[in-house]
């Protein structure tokens, strides 16, 4: 406290020196090495003698001993340090997004209303105008809302759809028949449903093409705007410490999973098209055997009791908006195992398997709108990345903080 400052100075330089020869030894010469630390051994003796002007005169030799050791060393300019020091923070970003925690971006509705996907709203109001541009930087801040006026450049019409999404960025490209194409910022699912898009067969050469809704020149094609969805932190540590729970919203990568249906009649069914990553929530672990007696999901024999399914099944506040309880898949979805579509239809999840095989059930909590485990079977042990830890953004929707 009451020693001098110009001590203190020569304390920290008696340290740096030595931190400076522990980061460049290797690159020293031995005798550099020796000089180095004489004269620190010379600044130390100084300190202790209580002579001021010996203290300043060891630390500018010691300085300029530094700084000469390694004359031919390139230096680093201000843009390479700065590279240097992003470089790192990408590689430390990346591999906590590998093995701790990952963000995850809501591409569906299927687990309304608990976690919201992208939804396209749009106008009927011919009189339609976008808000003053202070409104919408808000609403993009706050809400994710972007508003977006698409309008037709020809005389088209809808001919197929593809996913051209990209790490946290959704995107849909929409084909038409001549040869232009657009990108609307959702998932297949619901640009399907907006432009109209159906899969139909050629009677003649049973040839499946896509077609959907005509624009004429000038028309709209979009004229409104579109939410986000919530983007998630997906914990990817707990699952090496602990057997999933029951009831918990997870998420689980698609590899191995049918998501891709062959006849998709119903175009408002959140599918994501072959997604990489989807989120449910686990209603059945290894070991299980499910059954759905509409609007009850049955569990081992009994109604499940894990609260995020209650929710569900009583249809409670905004889940009774959505649907009624747990329905069974639609006949209609061809392409799939359909493991619960009949009444008295059971789903047994295989525990014991080969390492990463055993089955665990995802079910989406707006089950009228999710393709999930009722249409494609079991997800296995590998598949799983983690439970989903916290709803991160947007922070208006009622949904920031921990998901339950």
């Amino acid at each position: 406290m009451f020693t001098p400052k110009w001590k203190k100075e020569a304390k920290l330089l008696h340290k740096g020196a030595k931190k400076f020869l522990h980061y460049k030894r290797d690159l020293l010469p031995e005798d550099r090495i020796d000089e180095i630390e004489s004269r620190r051994a010379d600044l130390m003796d100084a300190v202790k003698s209580g002579d001021r002007a010996k203290v300043e005169e060891a630390s500018k030799q010691l300085r300029a001993t530094c700084e000469q050791a390694l004359p031919n060393f390139p230096v680093q300019s201000g843009w390479e340090e700065n590279v240097e020091v992003i470089f790192v923070a990408l590689v430390v970003a990346l591999g906590l997004r590998a093995y701790v925690i990952q963000p995850f971006r809501i591409p569906t509705g299927s687990m309304q209303p608990t976690l919201n996907g992208i939804t396209i709203h749009n106008s009927k109001d011919p009189e339609y105008k976008k808000p003053w541009l202070g409104q919408q930087l808000y609403e993009m801040v706050t809400r994710g809302r972007s508003y977006r006026t698409i309008l037709a450049k020809n005389d088209v019409q809808v001919t197929g759809l593809h996913d051209r999404s990209w790490f946290l960025f959704t995107r849909t490209e929409v084909m038409f028949n001549d040869g232009t194409s657009i990108k609307i910022p959702a998932a297949i699912g619901e640009t399907a449903k907006h432009v109209e898009a159906r899969t139909i067969e050629d009677p003649r050469t049973h040839k499946r093409y896509m077609v959907g809704k005509s624009y004429r020149r000038g028309e709209p094609i979009l004229t409104g705007w579109v939410d986000t969805g919530d983007l998630v932190l997906v914990d990817k540590v707990s699952y090496h410490f602990r057997r999933p729970k029951r009831g918990e919203v997870f998420v689980f990568d698609t590899r191995g999973i049918p998501t891709e249906r062959e006849d998709p009649k119903q175009v408002g069914m959140g599918g994501q098209a072959g997604g990489t990553h989807y989120i449910k929530r686990l209603s059945g672990v290894p070991g299980d055997t499910l059954e759905i007696r509409p609007p009850d999901l049955f569990v081992n024999g009994t109604i499940s009791k894990e609260p995020g399914n209650l929710r569900v099944m009583h249809a409670q506040g905004e889940y009774g908006v959505l649907n009624q309880g747990y329905v069974l898949a639609n006949a209609g979805e061809t392409g799939y195992p359909l493991p619960l579509q009949r009444p008295g239809s059971k789903f047994h999840l295989k525990d014991k398997a080969a390492p990463g095989m055993r089955e665990y059930a995802a079910l989406g909590d707006n089950t009228g709108n999710s393709l999930d485990s009722r249409y494609w079977g079991s997800v296995k042990e590998f598949n799983l990345a983690g439970p989903a830890l916290f709803s991160l953004w947007p922070i208006t929707t009622g949904h920031w903080g921990f998901i339950k």
